[in-house]
Order: C-alpha cells, then structure tokens, then sequence
C-alpha cells in the first residue's frame, strides 16, 4: 500500500489561495473542495494540501492556530527535477503575489530557494543532484542523523 500524505493548513482567503496555487501550475482536486476547504493536488497520487478556512481547519485542533506570518511551524520542501525548475515555480510564486523567504542555497549538488505564500507559510524548493554529493553525505545516516542536511 503507498502512502498518500495531506497537509493541512489554514488560509485567510480561500480563493485567494486557490488563485496563487493555481498561478504556480497546481490543480485541486474537486471532490474535496467547497467553500471552506481546497484540495491542492502537488503529486496526483500522493501529495495533497488542504487549504482551509480558519472555521474548517479549528475542527481538527484544540490548539490555537499559529499566524503563519509571524511563526513558523512548519517549512514544506518541495523537491524537483531541475535548477530550472526551482528557478520556474520560485520565480511563478513571487509572480503570483509570494514572497521571498530565504536567499537562494547553491551548495552545487544542491539548489534551493524559498517563498512565502499569501498565508505566510513557507515552501522550499530543491533539486537534489545525488550523484554529484560529497561522499560523507551520501552514506546512510547514522542513528544520531545526518548533519549539515536537512531536506
């Protein structure tokens, strides 16, 4: 059985969020969308967000719900098949009205940049060119983990 995951995050403007995804070239899945949730589909068959109001994301946590434009909770890393397309969905999300969170991260075999969405939440986008990884980082990771990588 494959694993699917859902994200669940809470957005002021559910329309505006759905405007901004679907700018970056990302569809929703209609049987779970309504007026108070958007399912984002980032990989057909595994990879989904759930964009909920702040009503709708409330009936799945006693706790209060963090102002993603000041916190941080969580950082959402998105790995692709290219520089370029890093470059592409970055440069489509600060098109689309996000901002930039960090400076871009070229460690050679590894680029990355960030953004901001509406919310606040942050995503990472990477592309990871294993073949072209120190050893030290390409051995399996001890018990204690693996420094210096956190993807």
């Amino acid at each position: 059985m494959s694993t699917m995951i859902f994200v669940n995050l809470p957005v002021a403007n559910l329309k505006r969020s759905i405007d901004f995804f679907s700018a970056l070239g990302y569809g929703f899945n209609p049987r779970f969308t309504d007026e108070t949730a958007a399912c984002l589909v980032i990989e057909e068959d595994h990879i989904h967000a759930m964009l909920l109001t702040p009503e709708a994301f409330k009936r799945f946590t006693k706790k209060e719900i963090a102002d993603s434009r000041r916190t941080t909770e969580a950082i959402l890393a998105l790995a692709v098949d290219s520089r370029e397309a890093v470059d592409t969905l970055v440069d489509k999300a600060l098109a689309a009205g996000g901002s930039t969170s960090n400076e871009t991260d070229d460690q050679g075999f590894m680029y990355g940049r960030s953004f901001q969405d509406p919310d606040g939440h942050l995503w990472e986008v990477l592309f990871l060119d294993v073949s072209a990884m120190p050893q030290q980082a390409t051995e399996p990771a001890t018990p204690q983990g693996r420094e210096g990588l956190a993807v």
